[in-house]
């Protein structure tokens, strides 16, 4: 199983992104994806995730600027970011799991594939 992340970049505060992860060889029919990111000098931290239910979770700060989605045709998660803030300045991961309950979606270490991450700076 590989996730490819692709999409981040510099912008403004205010400004948008739209976050992908391409995910290769997932062969279940279920699972939980999340996005995680990672400041300099923070822990990382969920910030979205979904199941194949469409069940959805977000973190706090991020709930209303955030929305994660998953094209199953496409085989490929989304995180679309609004109103962007200085402190969204990350390297954002998306995880995958195919037994993760949703409850559990920001606990990172139980997530079994990750991506390689992708870099977004918000600048004010």
């Amino acid at each position: 199983v590989q996730l490819q992340e692709s999409g981040g970049g510099s912008v403004q505060s205010g400004g948008s992104l739209r976050l992908s992860c391409v995910v290769s060889g997932y062969t279940y029919s279920g699972y939980c994806m999340g996005w995680f990111r990672q400041a300099p000098g923070k822990e990382r931290e969920g910030v979205a995730a979904i199941d194949s239910d469409g069940s959805t979770k977000y973190l706090d700060s991020v709930n209303g600027r955030f929305a994660i989605s998953h094209d199953k045709a496409k085989n490929t998660l989304y995180l679309q970011m609004i109103a962007l803030k200085p402190e969204d300045t990350a390297t954002y991961y998306c995880a995958a799991d195919p037994v993760l309950p949703i409850d559990y979606g920001f606990h990172s270490d139980e997530y079994k594939y990750w991506g390689q991450g992708t870099q977004v700076t918000v600048s004010s």
